[in-house]
């Protein structure tokens, strides 16, 4: 009697996404991050540009997250389409997990308060962390159910949305981590 092997379904997806979660945030705690924002309380959003940003469950950054789970859908479709559409977001999840890691490494901290508008960013809680791994979940479950072209005027109202309101957004936070751009700088400081 031949015996078939268990088949990787919903249940095993989401155990594996939850052990990568919790893989994160272990990390994170050993990196010396704090679990929640450090001001003693949890709120749902966070919507100044202070040293309360990064350390709630969602603020101004969190559209950008959302971004990127449209961007590792579109890159996973496109790279690897043979494979579940499981596999692909047990991918963009590691990586998105991974991205956490290495952007709160003391290195990347210190580009961010060098580089970028980010001046007195001291990392993000492990809380915030996990928020924006999830957030790039409810992006890659977005573009999987939107036509392209719905999911790209979406990523290009979130970018508009948060340069109006914060002078920031995912396109510029790249550019100045990567490539600082002196007037760029300026005009996010006025």
């Amino acid at each position: 009697m031949e015996s078939t092997p268990p088949r990787f379904g919903r249940a095993w997806t989401a155990a594996l996404i939850i052990v990568l979660l919790a893989a994160a945030a272990a990390i994170l705690l050993g990196m010396g991050r704090p679990p929640i924002c450090t001001c003693g309380h949890v709120a749902l959003w966070h919507g100044a540009i202070d040293s309360g940003n990064s350390q709630h469950l969602l603020d101004w950054y969190s559209p950008s997250h959302v971004i990127h789970g449209f961007l590792f859908y579109g890159l996973a479709w496109l790279l690897l389409r043979r494979l579940p559409l499981r596999f692909r977001l047990l991918i963009a999840v590691a990586v998105e997990a991974g991205w956490e890691l290495i952007e709160n490494s003391p290195m990347v901290i210190d580009r961010y308060r060098t580089a970028t508008m980010a001046l007195g960013y001291t990392g993000d809680s492990v809380l915030n962390s996990l928020s924006d791994i999830s957030c790039m979940m409810l992006g890659f479950a977005i573009a999987r159910t939107l036509p392209v072209w719905a999911t790209i005027v979406l990523a290009i109202f979130f970018e508009l949305l948060t340069s109006a309101v914060i002078r920031d957004n995912l396109t510029l936070n790249v550019l100045m981590l990567l490539w600082p751009v002196e007037a760029i700088r300026q005009w996010q400081a006025d």
